[in-house]
């Protein structure tokens, strides 16, 4: 607490006494434009850190998160891919919303959201088109709000190119955790 508050006390003396040097060196616009840049500083810091924008800035706290529906879930995920430096495609569902991602080393996600990981009979294949003449297949991505059972994980292992991001991870995620760090190590 006390190194804390030297610190306060310095930065403060630090202002005030650069405000007064600049006021006998140029006059009274100095410490006006001071005082206008420093409310400025703070106007911006407070503006980010409002629910509305922390979340336009790709952040979510857990409680956010429960209360999405699946949309709102795709739309979180897509800009929490674009904060990590993904570009992200909404592809139009009706009832399944999907991502088409890829980031700057070229890997490319295909993000589906679903209650469990195994495909239904009557669900489409992963991903219908190819990426831009890629003969790479992108990753699938299969995000969940829960956690995955054993038989999913299992599955997703059985796929190869298969990633589950449950409940845990996606908080990790939302909360600024890089995207690569849960998924990529060492990128």
């Amino acid at each position: 607490m006390l190194p804390a508050l030297a610190v306060v006390v310095l930065a403060v003396c630090a202002l005030a006494a650069a405000l007064a040097a600049g006021y006998r060196a140029a006059g009274i616009g100095v410490p006006l434009a001071g005082v206008v840049l420093l409310l400025l500083i703070t106007a911006v810091v407070l503006r980010r850190r409002r629910p509305g924008m922390r979340r336009r800035l790709g952040y979510y706290t857990p409680e956010e998160l429960l209360e999405l529906d699946t949309q709102g879930l795709a739309l979180a995920v897509a800009r929490m891919l674009r904060r990590d430096g993904w570009r992200v495609r909404l592809l139009p569902a009706a009832d399944r919303p999907r991502l088409c991602a890829e980031d700057r080393g070229g890997r490319q996600l295909d993000v589906v959201f679903r209650p469990v990981a195994e495909p239904l009979p009557d669900e489409d294949p992963p991903h219908p088109h190819r990426h831009r003449g890629r003969t790479q297949k992108p990753v699938q991505l299969i995000v969940h709000r829960g956690s995955f059972r054993a038989r999913d994980i299992q599955w997703a292992r059985r796929q190869g190119n298969t990633r589950l991001l449950d409940g845990p991870a996606l908080r990790r995620w939302a909360e600024g955790t890089y995207f690569g760090e849960l998924f990529f190590p060492g990128s």
